[in-house]
Parts: structure tokens; sequence; C-alpha cells
């Protein structure tokens, strides 16, 4: 019988991580647990460690510090030791019923899948972004950047957004360009192949980095719309949200600048660059008024 580990990596998730792990321990295909905390200041991983105590399927790792999503799924990888199959899972994403076992029939159906990612809701049940998605290149992201994704109707071909969540929900499962580090299956053999999780970024674009590498060496990732799962979004982030955004800005730059750098101008890298840190910079400033608001009005309270 094949052995499948699930990969936590823990960041102050509150009273949801525990949810998302009951959601695996009720999966009987689940062999083990691993659940990697990344220095937490919050209380959630004591109810975990209660746990633990009386699952031996479940194991915790405390780090002494904030090591970032990529290193930590690479902790948990090297901890783990050779399952059959390996489940990265975010600690604010809730598996529905039967959703793991549709996952791995995707995923054994060929010997050509090396990832699969499931059908991602939010908490109202509607799709999220960023679940099934055609990589971001540079041109998709002048498209998105620039509005101009309005004119996909007449031009898909020039004009497609890379977030795919608005099209049609297929049938059955289908084979895309990336899938979200939310969740993810990952066959060990393709795991193997690809390598680890590129440790270069801190929170965010690892997911498109690993999906881009799996590609390259053949492997197909594969989207199941009937396995679902609902994301609770922000809820690791919500205490640090310009830190958040640093990151996933800095992350993007680095995925471009990996994959993209010989293959497009470089006079339009240098414009999604600027654009890229003009959007951080817009956000932060948002983030920034809305924070100074909510201390005025706390105050005058």
């Amino acid at each position: 019988m094949s052995k499948l580990s699930a990969i936590i990596v823990n960041y102050n998730a509150g009273s949801i991580l525990n949810e998302a792990v009951n959601s695996l321990l009720r999966c009987a295909s689940v062999n083990r647990i691993i659940v990697i905390d990344n220095d937490s200041k919050d209380n959630s991983m004591r109810d975990i460690k209660n746990i633990a105590d009386g699952q031996s399927r479940l194991v915790c790792i405390r780090n002494s510090k904030n090591l970032g999503f990529a290193k930590g799924c690479n902790i948990g990888i090297a901890v783990d030791g050779g399952s059959d199959y390996l489940l990265f899972l975010n600690p604010d994403c809730i598996l529905d019923k039967n959703a793991l076992e549709k996952l791995l029939s995707c995923i054994k159906s060929s010997p050509r899948i090396g990832m699969v990612g499931p059908h991602l809701l939010n908490p109202d049940g509607t799709e999220q972004a960023g679940g099934r998605r055609s990589v971001p290149t540079p041109w998709r992201s002048f498209i998105r950047a620039f509005g101009l994704s309005r004119f996909s109707k007449r031009f898909p071909g020039i004009f497609s957004d890379f977030l795919l969540h608005k099209e049609p929900l297929p049938q059955r499962p289908v084979e895309i360009e990336a899938i979200s580090g939310s969740c993810m299956l990952i066959k060990h053999e393709a795991l193997l192949d690809v390598g680890f999780l590129d440790a270069g970024y801190f929170l965010h674009c690892e997911d498109l980095d690993w999906c881009m590498r799996f590609r390259r060496k053949g492997w197909q990732i594969m989207f199941v719309p009937d396995a679902r799962v609902i994301h609770y979004k922000g809820v690791c982030s919500k205490t640090r949200p310009i830190f958040v955004e640093w990151h996933k800005h800095k992350g993007m730059i680095r995925f471009y600048n990996k994959f993209f750098r010989f293959r497009y101008p470089a006079i339009l890298l240098w414009i999604i660059g600027f654009g890229v840190w003009l959007r951080f910079a817009v956000i932060t400033f948002y983030l920034g008024v809305r924070n100074l608001k909510e201390w005025a009005d706390h105050h005058v309270l």
C-alpha cells in the first residue's frame, strides 16, 4: 500500500490549524502529518501539541525563528524520509470529504502526473483566484496590470489572463500550467526528479517556481474540480500585511528574473519590475492609511 504524508507549515494560524489537522486525521489514507511551526507567537501549536500526544500519526517540529514557507516545507520533506505521496497543505485549508481520495485517484491515473491540485473555495463557496492558473509570464502580467484582459474574449490568444477561476469549471481533471501552493499533492518520484522548493523565496511565488520546474522536467500538473478544499485565505498574514506584501512582490521579481530574463526584451522586464514595485508602494500606502484610521478611531472611542 502506498504511503502518504501531509506537511503543514504554520505561522500564527490560530484555531483554524486545529481544524486543518483534524480534517487530515479523518483521512484514512494519511499515514503521517508533519506540522512545521515557524516560531508562532500565538497559541496555535498548543492544541496541536495536545493532539500529538495521543496521535502517533502527528509530528510537530518547532523552529526557533520564521524560516519562510519554502524552507519550512523542505524541512517537512526531509523529516518525512520518502513517502510515495506528499500533501502540502496550508494551515488555513480544510479538506472536504473525499477530497484527498479524489486527488490521489487522479495522481495515480498516469505515471507522468507529478502534481495535482484541488478546487479551492472561499468560505462563501465561490472559487478562489489562484487555484488554477496559467504561468504569469511578463506579458500576461503586463496584460493584467493594465486591464487589457477585457479584450480576451475577442483576442484570447493575445490578451488572456493568467487566472482561470472565471473560466467554466471543467467536468473532469484537466492539465494546467500551475496550481496553488496552499494545497498540492506531489508524487515522490517527481519530487526526486525536480528537487525541493527553492528556499530563495521566503513567502509566495515558490509554488509557481515549482510548477515551472515540474513542467520543464516533463511532469504533468492536474486540476481536480471535484476535490474541494476551503481556503480561509489571509489567516496567517493578517498580523503583518506589509511584511507579507514585501515578500510577495520580491518573490515575483525573483520568479521573473529566474525564468524569463533571457526570453523577453529587457525593456518589458523593466516595465514589469517597475509595475511590481509601484503596486507594492500603492498597497503599502493603502495599508498605512487604513492602520492610521483604525488607530484614530480606537483612540477617539
